[in-house]
């Protein structure tokens, strides 16, 4: 009796913290909105599809059922309720660069031990709960970037986005496999804003390609085989 007690709070927990995720992000949408100069219906479709990108491809990937966006009436008015505040506030460039770095650490610990509980509730095991705890709190921003057509902030200069996600569903399951679900709830959001903000405040980031470029002669030797295999529009034959 217990134990089901103790699964349902850690349920009801996981649920809570996805609406936050949802919340938060959704607001993030509408500050990118609000940087693109779009009307009230951009603000609520990209801010929707940033609050529920992740759990919705989280979801889709465990096949465990219909994504619970759909299933559970609170998302959709969440996402809409976060995206109308971007749309009705008004505060000063500075103040929202402050609150976009606390809410986008906030939805990193929020969405990575959602989706890394989620995920080990399904039966799956400790990969899979790192790979969708860390998909779940990137999707959402990926999706809302690439509609806007720009390159997704995960995946670079963007101190250590990724990496905190990943880090904070790999503690999720770490306190899982200890028997400590709720210590890992707490220490992962935690741990997220105290990382996150630490990474922006100093700069942290991984580091870029290496500093180096394909010999000229062996470039020039592979853009003239791609030239005579594909050759341009109306010279072939000749």
């Amino acid at each position: 009796m217990a134990g089901g007690t103790a699964v349902e709070a850690i349920n009801q927990i996981t649920r809570y913290l996805d609406l936050a995720g949802v919340f938060a992000c959704a607001i993030l949408g509408g500050a990118i909105a609000r940087s693109e100069r779009l009307d009230l219906f951009g603000f609520l479709v990209v801010g929707s599809v940033s609050g529920l990108g992740g759990g919705v491809i989280r979801d889709t990937l465990l096949q465990h059922g219909t994504p619970v966006a759909l299933t559970d009436y609170a998302y959709l008015p969440t996402a809409l309720a976060g995206a109308l505040l971007s749309f009705v506030i008004s505060i000063s460039e500075s103040a929202w660069d402050k609150l976009f770095t606390a809410l986008d650490a906030a939805v990193i610990g929020f969405w990575a031990v959602t989706g890394a509980q989620k995920t080990l509730a399904t039966g799956l095991g400790w990969l899979p709960a790192i790979l969708l705890g860390t998909t779940t709190a990137v999707g959402g921003g990926a999706l809302r970037d690439i509609m806007l057509r720009r390159v997704p902030a995960v995946f670079g200069g963007n101190a250590l986005y990724g990496t905190v996600a990943a880090a904070v569903a790999a503690t999720m399951v770490v306190c899982h496999y200890l028997g400590a679900p709720l210590v890992g709830v707490v220490a992962g959001v935690v741990g997220a804003l105290l990382f996150r903000l630490a990474a922006v405040k100093f700069g942290w980031n991984l580091p870029n390609g290496l500093e180096w470029q394909p010999h000229s002669r062996l470039a020039s030797a592979w853009r003239s085989r791609r030239v005579r295999r594909n050759p341009p529009e109306g010279q072939e034959g000749r």
